[in-house]
């Protein structure tokens, strides 16, 4: 496996561990084992694909933020996510690019998709957590 495949696949498993890790966030493949998904209350936050492709891995997020969703759309190879779904703010961006963003930058990005579709008591968990943290 060549190294810009390595430093993806790295990349997606520090995101879809930093996804699992938001409150109540699960993770199901409602496609079969290669479309995997994180949830929140039922609704999708986050599109995983899968890090055993062919291809380098991607990861798709709904960014309602219009600086956010700029600047997630800068990024090398990304693209508004298909069936619709740019429409509504998601966006798809590669994790195998050379110059593809940073982990913090796409956990940061998933986070916000999280806000966007999570409850209110949701969001207040993961506030007081950064409270505790900070």
């Amino acid at each position: 496996m060549e190294a810009s495949m390595k430093a993806a696949v790295r990349k997606w498993e520090a995101v879809r561990e930093f996804a699992l890790g938001l409150p109540e966030a699960v993770e199901e493949h409602p496609w079969g084992p290669e479309d995997g998904v994180v949830k929140v209350n039922k609704k999708i936050f986050v599109f995983l694909g899968n890090a055993d492709g062919p291809e380098p891995p991607g990861l798709s997020v709904k960014l309602k933020d219009e600086d956010l969703h700029g600047h997630a759309m800068t990024a090398p190879g990304a693209a508004p996510t298909g069936y619709g779904l740019g429409r509504a703010g998601w966006v798809s961006v590669p994790l195998g690019e050379k110059g593809a963003p940073p982990v913090e930058v796409l956990c940061e990005w998933v986070e916000e998709s999280y806000r966007t579709v999570a409850l209110k008591r949701h969001v207040a968990l993961l506030d007081a957590r950064g409270a505790e943290g900070a």
